[in-house]
Formats: structure tokens, sequence, C-alpha cells
């Protein structure tokens, strides 16, 4: 019984821990995080057409290579 307590008290103790360093961290507006997911949208499709031509070119590379 002694075990469960004390593993709740630890629990708890972590829980308003991380309470008092949630309210430490500096939270973004709505326009900044707007702006972040439109940059992080932007380069997933610039990397993905890259990939999808290099894709293409390879496949075609090797189609010719193997007749």
């Amino acid at each position: 019984m002694d075990k469960i307590k004390l593993i709740f008290a630890k629990v708890t103790q972590f829980l308003k821990e991380a309470k008092i360093e949630l309210r430490k961290v500096t939270w973004p507006t709505p326009k900044q995080t707007l702006a972040s997911t439109s940059v992080v949208i932007i380069v997933v499709v610039i990397i993905s057409l890259f990939l999808g031509v290099v894709d293409f070119g390879l496949s075609k590379i090797i189609r010719l290579a193997l007749g």
C-alpha cells in the first residue's frame, strides 16, 4: 500500500511541476502559428515535388538500362 502512495505522490509532483513549466512557455500567437504552418506546408510540397521528379527520372533511367 505504501508503494502505491509513493507512486501516486510522484505522479502528483510531476503533474504539478509540469503545470508550473507550462506557465513559463511563450505561446505563439495565432498569426505566428499560421505563418509557421504555411512555411511547413510549402516546404513539404516543394520537397515532395522534387523527390517525385527524381523518382520519375531514376525509374526512366533504370527502364532504359534494363531494356
